[in-house]
């Protein structure tokens, strides 16, 4: 009975919706944890929170290793592992994870002593957009030619669905384990591919083909790309949604045409995604 009027006091606390232009709210501190499609996030964020007018917001920490599973960043040994150091302090408020593929035991061990530390921690996991544009949880094949530009947005969205739905399966399992939600989805993997559709319909200003968002064949992000990460987070992490926030200095760099109008693409791109998503606790 106690963890459900837990649950049910924490959603009452998070539930309104807040628009950018709102009464800030109070800085959090945030360690970050991931991968490269994830440890560029750090300063984006910031800027946002600075954008935003939210005082006091913390980057934490970053724990970066590439092409990592969540239980490499557990893995690391503890005179080293920040991460663990200042979730014992109690010095977090919201710790982002990034998986590869599931399973990753790291998500759960992270949680669990996480919440032994801070009962009103909130933990993020990234559903990443796919290396390669395919859905291969051993993340061991490595085609000989990908092209980005050939992919076909349903073929995407039902490579990401299968994805997300591991995601989110387990995000709920694991709240569920804790008796209140700890655990909340960042839906990165959707917003990418509603962004690849805008492309190819041309509708993304300054971006005319789906290469416009990667470095690579894996997928390794380009400032706008960079960007809808960073604001899907940001819509997590705060509760409320990035539409109006000024252009991130990562993206004013880029002298990409139109930034204003791509600016707010994202912006509303990343908030249909997470208010679509249930598991990242901010619904419409």
């Amino acid at each position: 009975m106690l963890r459900s009027i837990l649950a049910l006091s924490f959603v009452a606390l998070i539930s309104p919706l807040a628009r950018a232009d709102d009464a800030p709210p109070k800085g959090l501190r945030v360690f970050h944890t991931g991968h490269s499609f994830h440890f560029f996030l750090p300063p984006i964020i910031a800027d946002m929170a600075k954008g935003g007018s939210v005082k006091d917001h913390v980057n934490a920490g970053l724990s970066a290793i590439g092409g990592s599973r969540v239980i490499q960043h557990w893995d690391v040994v503890e005179e080293k592992n920040k991460a663990k150091q200042l979730l014992k302090a109690g010095q977090v408020d919201v710790l982002t994870l990034a998986p590869i593929h599931l399973p990753d035991e790291g998500i759960e061990k992270f949680a669990q002593f996480a919440l032994e530390h801070n009962p009103n921690i909130r933990v993020t996991v990234q559903e990443s957009w796919m290396p390669f544009d395919m859905f291969d949880p051993t993340f061991k094949v490595r085609p000989a030619k990908v092209d980005h530009n050939a992919a076909k947005i349903a073929d995407l969205r039902d490579i990401h669905a299968k994805a997300v739905k591991t995601y989110d399966d387990h995000i709920a399992e694991l709240n569920k384990k804790f008796g209140k939600r700890v655990l909340f989805a960042v839906p990165v993997g959707p917003a990418v591919v509603a962004l690849r559709e805008k492309i190819v319909e041309g509708k993304a200003p300054g971006l005319k083909q789906q290469t416009d968002l990667f470095t690579d064949a894996i997928g390794h992000a380009k400032p706008p790309l960079m960007v809808l990460n960073a604001y899907c987070h940001y819509a997590v992490i705060y509760q409320r949604s990035p539409v109006g926030l000024p252009v991130p200095d990562v993206l004013k760099k880029t002298n990409l045409a139109e930034v204003e109008k791509l600016n707010l693409l994202l912006q509303e791109i990343a908030w249909e995604a997470v208010t679509s998503c249930p598991q990242s606790g901010v619904g419409k």
